[in-house]
């Protein structure tokens, strides 16, 4: 049975590669495991149903809806002015202001789309006029907004969880370390970077100067920062769950984007909606086959037989660790986030729990993985999302691109890998 296996995991890498849509690329493993596989469908298909109907995932839609609201509402121009007052007369400060202002939103919205559509169009233009060329200003952009599927909270760390039967709330803090370090890694090569170019710079503020207008933007700014405090507040709380926190940000965001920034009008409130209703069913249509598709894999014991042909290779940990980071890597440059989680966390969560690797420090190690897919060629939504917001060729986003990537990113993936106290601390100090 495995062959039949191997051969719907080909039909599907095929149908990926050849753009056919996500949801039908995992119905056409679906009928291969059907057809030629022999394997029941309809008790397969009520099974499907019934785990949509889980409570966690009525999150996605609405984290997912609150983001784009988000992005139309001026919630993030007033997080980027904020961070900009603190840094924004040091030399380099305003790329630390892109990573900082993409993190902030990735806290409130749980997804790395709405970082470059909210943060891109304001400061990549104001970049350039300060002297960053233009493709660097994107790709620092484009990188920085994956921040969002890594800073709590995180739709894709709610799928993770949902598919492994983990804690959602134990995936979130364990990603915040790991989020967090890359932040600080683009902020380093940033001021790295900074030095090559003509820059222009704020004068210098006084203290008092930098006090009154911290004080002023501050106020402005108070609504925005008040809206991750209350998610993630009322998450690790107890107060609410994830899906409960969700509702909440959309319910805040919506007076806020009218009433306090009013950068949300009736038409753009609408187009945000539709926005978010495409966005949702396309998500949904592909945790269904997917997750029929991973059940068939399970009821024929291929995770198990997975294990035991990769064993007959090495046992060794470091080997296996590295192997594996490889191949989510390679899958992560294929297909978005949410599809590579569904698709190989089942499959490989056996195999990371027999070399002794938590359930929680994998979600980690997917997680900055496939997160790191979504600015690596060919996939690289984001990363294409950023160039056609910044009005540059993909070609050359893609040099600085890959140094923020080789810089920021994989040192991190060696040290989530190997280290398991940078995924574990945060997880374990809450009782996880």
């Amino acid at each position: 049975m495995i062959e039949i296996a191997l051969l719907a995991i080909a039909v599907l890498v095929l149908t990926l590669t050849l753009g056919v849509p996500l949801p039908w690329c995992f119905g056409a493993s679906l009928m291969v495991m059907y057809f030629v596989g022999g394997v029941p469908m309809k008790g397969m298909m009520l099974w499907g149903f019934q785990q949509l109907g889980n409570p966690a995932l009525l999150a996605i839609p609405l984290f997912v809806l609150a983001g784009t609201i988000m992005s139309e509402s001026g919630i993030a121009a007033s997080l980027l002015r904020l961070v900009n007052a603190f840094i924004g007369h040091v030399r380099g400060g305003l790329g630390i202001v892109a990573a900082i202002s993409c993190a902030l939103i990735g806290a409130i919205s749980g997804s790395g789309l709405t970082g470059v559509a909210a943060i891109g169009p304001l400061l990549i233009p104001e970049m350039e006029k300060r002297g960053y060329p233009r493709e660097y200003a994107t790709a620092l952009i484009a990188n920085s907004s994956i921040l969002g599927l890594l800073i709590p909270p995180s739709v894709t760390m709610i799928i993770y969880g949902w598919v492994t039967d983990t804690s959602i709330l134990a995936c979130f803090l364990a990603t915040l370390g790991p989020g967090l370090l890359i932040m600080t890694n683009f902020s380093i090569v940033n001021l790295w970077m900074s030095r090559k170019f003509n820059l222009i710079l704020d004068d210098k503020p006084t203290i008092t100067e930098l006090g009154s207008e911290v004080t002023k933007r501050g106020i402005h700014a108070f609504p925005a920062l008040l809206m991750p405090v209350m998610i993630l507040g009322g998450i690790y709380g107890g107060i609410m769950t994830p899906t409960e926190s969700a509702a909440l940000a959309l319910i805040y965001a919506v007076p806020i984007g009218f009433l306090v920034y009013r950068g949300l009008r009736w038409n753009n409130f609408l187009s945000a909606c539709k926005e978010a209703g495409t966005a949702v069913g396309t998500i949904m249509f592909m945790i269904l086959f997917s997750m029929i598709l991973g059940q068939m894999f399970v009821f024929e014991g291929i995770p198990q037989k997975l294990v035991g042909a990769i064993f007959g290779i090495t046992e060794n940990k470091v080997l296996l660790l590295i192997f594996i980071n490889i191949l989510l890597f390679l899958v992560g440059m294929v297909v978005n986030d949410a599809t590579a989680i569904i698709l190989v966390a089942p499959l490989l969560l056996p195999l990371m729990q027999a070399i002794g690797v938590d359930p929680i420090q994998f979600a980690a190690i997917m997680g900055v993985n496939t997160a790191m897919g979504g600015v690596t060629p060919p996939y690289a939504s984001i990363l294409y999302l950023g160039a056609r917001i910044g009005n540059v060729k993909v070609t050359k986003v893609i040099p600085p691109a890959m140094i923020l990537i080789v810089t920021g990113y994989l040192p991190v993936v060696f040290l989530t890998s190997f280290w398991p106290d940078l995924s574990l601390y945060l997880p374990r100090l809450f009782g996880y």
